[in-house]
């Protein structure tokens, strides 16, 4: 009987592991490589009046956890404001850094 218990004990732990891992394997998923030079297709948008491409507005959703580290670059400063209408044109907020 002590046998059983253990074992009932034992499948217990062990099915209500299971979902926090599935979770933490999942979050690791929606982790992106930060590569800025993917973002290169926005700079017409950012350089000139033109709204920005749609491959341009997908980039910056697919990094958006990026893109804090990014504008902490010095050398991107002078794209920051310019930034805020690429990121309305494209339906994203402008990120809270």
């Amino acid at each position: 009987m002590k046998f059983i218990t253990t074992l009932v004990v034992i499948a217990f732990l062990m099915s209500s592991l299971a979902p926090t891992e599935a979770i933490r394997v999942s979050r690791e998923e929606e982790k992106v490589a930060c590569i800025e030079t993917d973002l290169q297709v926005c700079q017409p948008a950012l350089e000139t009046p033109s709204p920005p491409s749609a491959e341009c507005c997908k980039n910056l959703k697919i990094q958006q956890s990026c893109l804090c580290d990014y504008m902490a670059n010095p050398s991107i400063e002078k794209y920051l404001e310019p930034a805020r209408k690429v990121f309305a044109a494209c339906g994203m907020p402008y990120p809270r850094c």
